[in-house]
């Protein structure tokens, strides 16, 4: 049986653990906070949302195992035709794009039901191309115009097309970009003055969009009666938080035990956004805990391949999409303990959704895939 796990699933065999034991977590908690959700849609059928969501999963899982196994040199080169295409994407998502709580996140594609976010295709292809520009130009890193420059175009593009409609996954995204720009060498002071110049600029965007009429300021107003709710901590206004609140705080430190959650009941969101209070309900601190040890691992276990991997491309690209993903999963669980206001970010792998667990499958698999050349086994601890 090992022999032929290990004849068909390459790479690092502690981020398949990993993997497994986050979609155990995924069918677990999903199956327990969808309960009110079939009721209200299904006519009771609390499998449909379990089926389906395990079928996504699944379809996830199945695209990890096939692009571990393309040579993640052809991703440097892909980079840039997903790019390419993800930028009109972005703009006509953005334009004419589904809208959902006045942000126009979604492209609806011809089959039938089916769209995803853009800016999910947007963030795996500008982590691709700038780690290709940074290890096709590391004699140019400490220049203005051949290195920072040209690089920071493209990410202000991106991000920028992405910042209308969801601020927090261009925040997420650009802060990314800025964390692979200083692991590869960019001078901190360009860094340091694009941060600058970038949260002045937020600023008063922000302050010429609060000054308009209230049916003007888009989703402004949104991000302003999110910070509102989350500093005022109104019980009203901050309801879903205040539940996830009481969820934390019944669930204890082992927790009330599968199914037996009651504030999935209530919570707007329990099976996406709000899920990590759902598992802290049903599986105590301990299983909290466990769940954020998983995504710490998986970046430190990335760290380990970048670290051993020859290749600047390999190093740039693994690093960029575990800290992405990581990074995303700090900020769900901080939205579910009132450390941050409300975000819409789902939890990696974990949370109920639809393409978002194909792209997170896609970025993992590339990860798999430079650790498939890693030179020295990564369970050699002399390197």
């Amino acid at each position: 049986m090992k022999s032929i796990l290990s004849k068909y699933f390459k790479g690092d065999v502690v981020i398949w653990g990993l993997i497994l034991l986050l979609s155990v977590y995924s069918i677990l908690a999903v199956y327990s906070s969808t309960g009110t959700l079939a009721f209200k849609t299904q006519d009771g059928d609390t499998f449909f949302f379990l089926f389906r969501h395990t079928g996504l999963l699944l379809t996830g899982v199945a695209i990890i195992f096939f692009t571990h196994l393309i040579p993640f040199q052809y991703f440097s080169r892909l980079s840039q035709l997903l790019l390419f295409i993800s930028i009109p994407l972005l703009a006509w998502t953005l334009f004419q794009g589904t809208s959902l709580n006045e942000a126009s996140r979604w492209l609806t594609l011809p089959v039938k039901g089916l769209s995803f976010q853009t800016s999910d295709l947007a963030k795996i292809a500008l982590i691709m191309f700038i780690a290709r520009f940074l290890a096709q130009n590391q004699d140019n890193v400490h220049d203005f115009n051949k290195g920072f420059r040209n690089i920071m175009i493209w990410i202000i593009v991106v991000c920028g097309l992405i910042l209308p409609a969801n601020f927090s996954t261009a925040a997420i995204l650009f802060a990314t970009s800025m964390f692979i720009l200083f692991i590869g060498r960019i001078s901190f002071k360009y860094l340091l003055s694009v941060f600058l110049i970038g949260v002045t600029g937020v600023t008063i965007f922000i302050v010429i969009m609060l000054n308009l009429p209230e049916d003007k300021q888009g989703r402004i107003g949104t991000w302003k009666n999110r910070i509102e709710s989350f500093s005022q901590d109104n019980d009203e206004d901050n309801f879903q938080v205040t539940q996830a609140k009481i969820a934390i705080a019944t669930g204890g430190f082992i927790g009330k035990g599968p199914g037996n959650s009651t504030q999935r009941n209530f919570l707007p969101h329990p099976y996406s956004d709000f899920i990590f209070a759902i598992i802290i309900e049903e599986y105590g601190l301990i299983g909290g805990f466990f769940l954020l040890f998983i995504y710490l691992t998986i970046f430190y276990r990335a760290g380990m391949i970048a670290r051993k991997i020859d290749s600047a491309f390999g190093v740039f690209v693994t690093i960029g999409l575990a800290f992405s993903l990581v990074f995303q999963a700090l900020i769900n669980m901080a939205v579910a303990v009132n450390l941050l206001p409300v975000t819409g970010q789902t939890l990696p792998l974990v949370s109920m959704g639809g393409t978002s667990l194909l792209f997170t499958g896609a970025a993992l698999g590339i990860i798999l895939s430079v650790s498939r050349n890693v030179k020295i086994p990564l369970s050699d601890e002399k390197a």
